[in-house]
């Protein structure tokens, strides 16, 4: 029986069409095999860009050997995890459950009716560190299922249906005020590292929706201490190996405590969320000298972040690509280490010598095999900005001509979406039209190509879409960055989708048996075990409270007739996560900044005024002070009065033939107002 992957839109999956292993992807057919030849189910989960993915494929799926006990004794299928996330979180929690932990490659052994019984992450070839080796594993399952097969499959329904209730669990409503805000602040104090900033210890990840929700909290509350933890935070971040200092962009997460060396491949949403949340930094007034640097580093972070999705994520078709790879050559990091000798070979002995100090990179290393990350720990003097610009650019061409990581080019509607919002916010504040053009761009082709019959599809690769159907953070990530290119440009267009996708989304996904619930998948999508529901913020936000912001902006964006519903949707989905939010505020940083944006209202500006000739300038300025000053979570648009499909600005007029701003706050307005002070004024 052939391998089965070579038509797949997955770079993930291609990667193993030509493995010996008779691969199938997911479908019922490869169920229905198993059933036939009553054998178990070998199933294997991972992503393009995983290092530990790449290692179990060369020591165990590109082994002849291994693969003829597999093709003889199972029914192996291969899922791409971000093509299939609603696939990856059912046997995720399988996973976590047996094991007490989980990650990626995710090996999985099920029944051909799909129920788990033994469920690991990466498995050695042969025993080793206490792991058992994929081959010991493959021999024990295949005797388990001759010798004991039906107490086997006993176990595995038991596992099923135990894992469905859990599944079904609903946590009681809680309102998340004011005061449950402020005693998440308190818990991250006390789990914030005041040294190296961030969140526990290593691994460490970026904790962008946390950040973005202290931010938030400053803006409203001014509390100092949320502040520091955010600039505190992104400084680190910024300065250390797990951002790129060359090429800009962050790899997926940290190692160690003190972000030096990453887990090097780069994902899309990572990028976006910071991007966010760095533009939203260097935008806040500065008020000191220590706040305008962290405001400059922020301002140069994003915007290198911004070339680099730009560089080396942007596709043919104006989409964004999921990630570069964490291997070149089958090599964790090769493209990125830095010895003493190679910077001398690029930049001579002197500027050779003077960089390895700049960038920390030592004789003993502080990567593998001597070589070391870049890490910019201090700026350098301002009198040598020149010659770091020259280093920089001089290093950067060099490494280009290095082996370079594998890009998956797939184009994911989630994350694209958060691009789409980023690229859009950040070109805005930071008066970049081309990073709007590009948001804007990639929002005409995710529309055009991902939604099919009104619904949405998962991904696309080469302008081709996939068959999977798009999940709850797709409707909620896709209309949250349609919503925020509304905003930036005034199109009625971008607001017409996002509403669209809303009301799919509130028909489709919401849980009918607990107000403010919803679950991953569309009420008429596949049948798995059970349907699944993640409502915690992790890498990327929970579906649910992607939707749960993108339905706060719609509620004061919209006309009245519709605003009500998503205002009151909003909120129930809130309240439906408010223990979780005030136990585990890491995990639920997204939520927190939704409610905070709720908190305030959320504050909605309408600046109005003619869009060319006289009063044209003053509807700028209004807007760009509008832009610079209004809190993260707020709305701002600008336009004619009453212009068509815009409702933020009807019955809204210029003032004594001048431009005007209308801020307001929920249901109340202030007067309007005419002059960037008066608006200043409102906006604190």
């Amino acid at each position: 029986m052939p391998n089965r992957l070579a038509n797949s839109t997955s770079p993930y999956l291609l990667q193993h069409a030509d493995n010996p292993i008779n691969w199938w992807p997911w479908c019922p057919e490869a169920f229905a095999e198993a059933r036939e030849r009553n054998v178990p189910v070998l199933l294997s989960v991972g992503y393009a860009a995983c290092h530990w993915c790449h290692v179990m494929a060369h020591e165990s799926f590109e082994d002849a050997e291994t693969a003829a006990h597999v093709n003889t004794e199972f029914v192996a299928i291969k899922v791409d995890r971000e093509e299939r996330p609603d696939i990856d979180a059912v046997y995720m929690a399988a996973t976590q459950a047996m094991t007490g932990s989980g990650g990626w490659p995710m090996t999985c052994f099920l029944t051909p009716a799909g129920e788990p019984f033994q469920c690991g992450t990466y498995y050695p070839p042969a025993p080793r560190q206490g792991m058992p080796g994929f081959r010991q594993l493959l021999s024990a399952v295949t005797r388990a299922w001759h010798e004991d097969g039906e107490r086997v499959r006993g176990a595995a329904g038991q596992i099923a249906a135990r894992l469905a209730e859990s599944a079904a669990t609903s946590l009681p409503p809680t309102v998340v005020d004011p005061d449950a805000l402020e005693a998440a602040v308190a818990t991250l104090v006390s789990e914030f590292d005041p040294t190296h900033g961030g969140f526990g210890d290593a691994p460490k990840f970026p904790p962008s929706m946390t950040l973005e929700f202290l931010l938030r909290h400053h803006e409203r509350t001014g509390s100092a201490r949320a502040v520091e933890m955010v600039t505190l935070t992104c400084e680190r971040m910024a300065r250390g190996g797990m951002y790129d200092q060359l090429g800009g962009g962050f790899a997926r997460y940290s190692v160690d405590a003190a972000w030096v060396v990453p887990h090097f491949e780069k994902m899309l949403y990572d990028n976006a969320l910071l991007l966010r949340v760095y533009t939203h930094l260097a935008r806040r007034p500065a008020p000191g000298a220590s706040a305008e640097r962290a405001t400059a580093l922020a301002r140069r972070v994003a915007e290198e972040t911004a070339t680099f999705l730009l560089r080396d994520l942007h596709t043919e078709e104006g989409g964004f690509a999921a990630a570069l790879d964490a291997d070149t050559d089958g090599v964790e990091g090769l493209t990125y280490g830095w010895t003493p000798e190679q910077l001398r070979d690029v930049l001579g002995d002197l500027d050779g010598e003077w960089a390895a100090e700049l960038l920390n990179v030592t004789p003993g290393g502080t990567f593998e095999h001597g070589s070391s990350t870049l890490q910019l720990l201090t700026d350098p003097d301002p009198a040598d900005l020149p010659r770091w610009q020259r280093a920089r650019a001089d290093l950067l061409a060099a490494r280009s001509t290095r082996p370079q990581p594998a890009r998956d080019d797939k184009v994911v509607t989630a994350w694209n979406g958060m691009v789409i919002a980023a690229l859009a916010e950040a070109g805005a504040a930071l008066d970049r039209p081309d990073w709007v053009d590009a948001a804007a761009g990639a929002a005409t082709l995710v529309l055009g190509l991902h939604r099919v019959d009104g619904r949405l599809r998962r991904s696309s690769r080469g302008g081709v879409v996939g068959t999977a159907a798009g999940v709850l953070e797709d409707y909620g990530c896709l209309a949250d960055g349609l919503l925020t290119l509304h905003q930036v440009t005034g199109a009625a267009q971008w607001l017409d989708a996002a509403l669209e996708l809303l009301d799919v989304a509130l028909e489709h996904f919401a849980d009918p048996e607990q107000p403010g619930g919803y679950f991953d998948t569309a009420d008429d999508a596949e049948e798995l075990l059970h349907r699944p529901r993640d409502l915690t913020d992790g890498a990327t936000p929970s579906g649910a409270s992607a939707l749960a912001g993108a339905l706060l902006t719609a509620s004061v964006l919209a006309e009245p007739g519709r605003a009500g519903r998503y205002g009151e949707a909003s909120e129930a989905a809130v309240a439906a996560v408010g223990v979780l939010a005030g136990k585990h505020p890491r995990f639920a940083g997204n939520w927190l900044s939704v409610a905070e944006a709720a908190a305030r209202g959320p504050l909605q500006v309408a600046v109005v005024g003619a869009a060319a000739g006289e009063g044209s300038e003053q509807r700028e300025s209004l807007l760009g002070c509008a832009r610079r000053l209004a809190p993260g979570g707020s709305v701002v648009v600008a336009g004619e009065p009453d212009a068509p499909g815009v409702p933020l600005l009807a019955d809204r007029p210029v003032v004594d033939g001048a431009a005007a701003a209308y801020v307001c706050r929920g249901f109340v307005c202030d007067r309007p107002v005419t002059t960037e002070d008066e608006l200043a004024s409102a906006l604190r």
